[in-house]
């Protein structure tokens, strides 16, 4: 991509995002995640209607008497996006591949951050670590990294998301808000997420294209897999085949939100070509 035609790029991507942040999703953001960054602070006796999760097992076994940890709420949140760069991001039937999506998705978290004084990072994850972009502040930082994913060429097509969380675990040290942004075309990740939530407070937007729901009847088509190479003909006109296809979507969406659930992860699906600014928003109200 030339360097002018690149620098259109992201200011479209910089002018669209930051308008729905200082709209939309700054005041969200700041009641979704600000105070989920805590520092420890004292320990005191337990009072009727603190959370039982705070108890301080060793003091309370010490003292024969109850009592919790206190925290206060940090002033500064570091933010982590966990962005999936593989070969199925340039799927996409309609208006949008899954790769643009991810990338607006990014830009909006981005500036949703730097609006509310916090740090952004960003890890680039296929099958291996692709970039790590440690967290900073600011519009340039920002700029940076709507660039590097529009200039993205990752080196593998794959996708192994356990790499990614096991490396956040690793990399980051101070406990922060992740967003993992993938379409979760992967198995094996369940244990790794759930290290990684018990560590830092992780949220999961599935991204994907309606064309991985269902298949229209069209006759014989040929496809690709663009993580692994393999081609493949299909004959669409069988119901038997369009039937199969739906279900083993199905299984996949009923598998992921199990791993979600056992690993207490907020999560939202969005859709190419479809307004995300809603499930965003459903996603920040839930917490």
């Amino acid at each position: 991509m030339e360097t002018k035609e690149l620098l259109k790029k992201v200011r479209k991507i910089e002018i669209k995002t930051r308008g729905l942040t200082r709209q939309i999703f700054a005041g969200e953001y700041l009641s979704a995640f600000k105070g989920r960054g805590m520092t420890f602070s004292e320990v005191r006796e337990y009072q009727y209607g603190d959370d039982i999760r705070n108890i301080d097992w060793n003091v309370t076994a010490r003292f024969n008497h109850p009592y919790v940890k206190v925290f206060e709420e940090e002033r500064e949140l570091t933010v982590m996006l966990l962005i999936d760069v593989s070969g199925s991001g340039d799927f996409g039937t309609r208006e949008q591949l899954k790769r643009t999506l991810i990338t607006e998705i990014a830009a909006v978290l981005s500036f949703s951050a730097i609006e509310n004084n916090d740090k952004i990072g960003v890890i680039m994850f296929s099958d291996r670590i692709e970039k790590f972009i440690p967290p900073k502040k600011g519009r340039k930082h920002i700029l940076r990294i709507i660039r590097e994913l529009l200039e993205c060429h990752p080196q593998s097509s794959g996708t192994d998301i356990s790499e990614s969380l096991r490396f956040l675990t690793n990399a980051i040290k101070k406990r922060c808000t992740a967003f993992l942004i993938s379409d979760f075309r992967d198995k094996g990740y369940a244990r790794s997420l759930q290290v990684a939530n018990n560590k830092h407070d992780v949220a999961a937007l599935h991204v994907y294209d309606i064309r991985e729901t269902s298949l229209p009847s069209v006759g014989l088509l040929r496809v690709l897999d663009a993580e692994t190479n393999r081609e493949m003909w299909i004959d669409t006109s069988r119901n038997r085949v369009r039937e199969n296809y739906t279900m083993k979507w199905e299984s996949h969406q009923e598998i992921m939100k199990e791993i979600f659930s056992r690993a207490g992860v907020d999560n939202v699906s969005l859709r190419t070509g479809e307004d995300y600014v809603l499930p965003l928003m459903r996603l920040f109200k839930q917490r």
